[in-house]
């Protein structure tokens, strides 16, 4: 049984992370080293078959992904087995040891063992074979009561949360890095997957092959919420930089398009997360309704400046000003506390905000409900957010002032020589539900010498940096969900004893966290590489 921190504990790894300022900048030889241990630690007593979940208890008897993870079973959703597999070969160009090439070999060999005979992923692969999974999915996921994602088997891949994304171009840096050809059937099956799941208008689904698993599945609908289309125009972006493949950009130029055909009309000129086929405003799960969402017209604002600076077309500016003006009016009277500017969810029709709140304390008894009323909304998913109206304003216009053929002369679309690929992918700021990594990503912000000095010396005799486990779960036990709720969670992460779902809690243990080991070797990475 692990050990539960004291807030000593917690303390004293806090300031590790956070660096000391009297430190000593570590030798070029101490971080490679430190590297290497942390490397081998992870590849030879943490990696099941190659692959890896979020993180583990150090014994090894509970381990989590997104959820409550089986022995058999890796994680693709990030920081999952693709982002580790990013990390080793960022880690082999930086020192030129091959050992961590052989590390992204055997992350990718994992994820091509998983990969869905369309060709993409789903968020996990258990290498206990399909009866293991769906066992899993029967038990684990469909009691974790706001994981409405993990509560059926699809049977299918998943564009969500990028996880599908990173695989890709995994096997894609692989395939280039060396050109061996074993790579490439797989790489061909994920490049024809995106185009095949394509629609004609130009988005993606959250799944495919489309399978409806109920009444008002909603992962067969056109998807911009966590960023499926530009995962997916970007990674078309990098097949055709770096292997010539012509054949993708018709399917970038629809897919840029569909964000333009997708923006709704006057006087609400935002998007929606999904759309259906006929580009009708969709819900998805059942805490996002149908409504317009402002992150997500944010997030297509700054997509639709990104593809002019792709492509020198102003059409991808036009409405952009529309849709600054309507976030604009939208904004809250008053940021709050924690400086947030605007409701997530616009009533369609009204502008007026939209909350979403629950009752209930489990999957069988609760359920979601949304209404005008800001109080007691969800603690799993924010009510409002922060966005940079004025920040957006000021790119679009010198944007607007630019000359297009200057703005897009070194774009990958129109460069005449070949733009290679990125030496370092894996991510300096993890977009992923880990709360492990949320909690340790805020830890500090010493100067990077401190910081690294701090890494090399929190590194423990084992090879791995203690980290505590904010996040943790219910056991499952197979006991029956409560009839009748045993108490108000309505803003909390999760309901009553039966609730699977991730939470965080106020007494961690210390254990194994591979977001945390992404993160410090990137640190340790940029070190070396600013010493070349």
């Amino acid at each position: 049984m692990a050990l539960k921190a004291g807030a000593a504990l917690i303390g004293a790894l806090a300031l590790m992370f956070s660096g000391n300022a009297s430190a000593q900048a570590p030798s070029r030889a101490e971080v490679a080293q430190t590297m290497k241990r942390a490397t081998e630690f992870m590849v030879e007593t943490v990696a099941y078959k190659g692959g890896y979940v979020w993180s583990y208890l150090p014994d090894f008897s509970r381990r989590w992904g997104e959820l409550e993870a089986k022995p058999t079973m890796i994680w693709v959703q990030p920081p999952g087995t693709a982002t580790m597999g990013h990390t080793f070969l960022d880690a082999y160009h930086a020192t030129g040891d091959e050992y961590y090439y052989r590390a992204a070999e055997q992350a990718a060999d994992a994820l091509i063992w998983g990969q869905d005979p369309s060709g993409g992923w789903n968020y996990l692969i258990d290498f206990g074979g399909e009866a293991s999974l769906k066992d899993w999915y029967a038990t684990y996921g469909h009691n974790a009561w706001r994981m409405e994602e993990f509560q059926h088997y699809w049977g299918n891949a998943t564009f969500d949360d990028a996880g599908t994304s990173e695989a890709m171009q995994l096997l894609l840096r692989l395939y280039v890095e060396k050109r061996d050809p074993k790579y490439r059937p797989a790489l061909e099956k994920a490049l024809n997957f995106v185009l095949e799941s394509q629609y004609p208008i130009g988005g993606w689904p959250q799944r495919y092959p489309v399978k409806p698993a109920f009444t008002g599945d909603y992962t067969g609908h056109i998807t911009f919420n966590d960023d499926v289309a530009g995962e997916n125009i970007k990674f078309l972006i990098m097949a055709y930089q770096a292997l010539g493949e012509t054949r993708v950009l018709d399917a970038i130029n629809r897919a840029m398009t569909s964000f333009i055909v997708t923006q709704q009309g006057q006087p609400q000129p935002g998007w929606a997360l999904q759309y259906t086929t006929d580009l009708k405003p969709a819900a998805a799960r059942t805490y996002e309704p149908w409504a317009l969402a402002t992150h997500t017209t944010a997030g297509n604002i700054a997509q639709l400046m990104s593809f002019y600076e792709l492509t020198g077309d102003t059409k991808f500016l036009a409405r952009v000003p529309e849709a600054l003006d309507w976030l604009e009016k939208v904004r809250l009277a008053k940021p709050t506390a924690d400086g947030r500017t605007h409701p997530t969810f616009i009533e369609i029709g009204t502008d007026r905000p939209l909350y979403v709140h629950r009752r209930g304390s489990n999957v069988e008894n609760g359920a979601y409900y949304v209404d005008y009323n800001p109080e007691k909304t969800l603690g799993h998913y924010g009510a409002f957010r922060k966005i940079d109206v004025a920040g957006m304003r000021r790119r679009y216009e010198r944007l607007k002032a630019s000359d297009p053929a200057k703005v897009a002369a070194d774009s990958p679309l129109i460069a005449r020589n070949a733009v290679p690929l990125p030496r370092f992918f894996a991510t300096r700021d993890l977009e992923t539900s880990d709360l492990n990594v949320h909690a340790q990503k805020d830890a500090g912000n010493a100067p990077p010498a401190d910081k690294v000095a701090a890494m090399v010396q929190s590194l423990n005799a084992q090879g791995y940096w203690p980290t505590p486990l904010v996040s943790t779960s219910n056991p499952y036990t197979g006991a029956k969900p409560l009839a009748k709720p045993d108490g108000d969670y309505a803003t909390a992460h999760v309901g009553d004893r039966t609730d699977t779902s991730p939470y965080p809690t106020k007494t961690p243990v210390i254990g194994i966290s591979t977001g945390t080991y992404i993160q410090n070797m990137t640190s340790l990475i940029d070190y070396l590489d600013q010493g070349r």
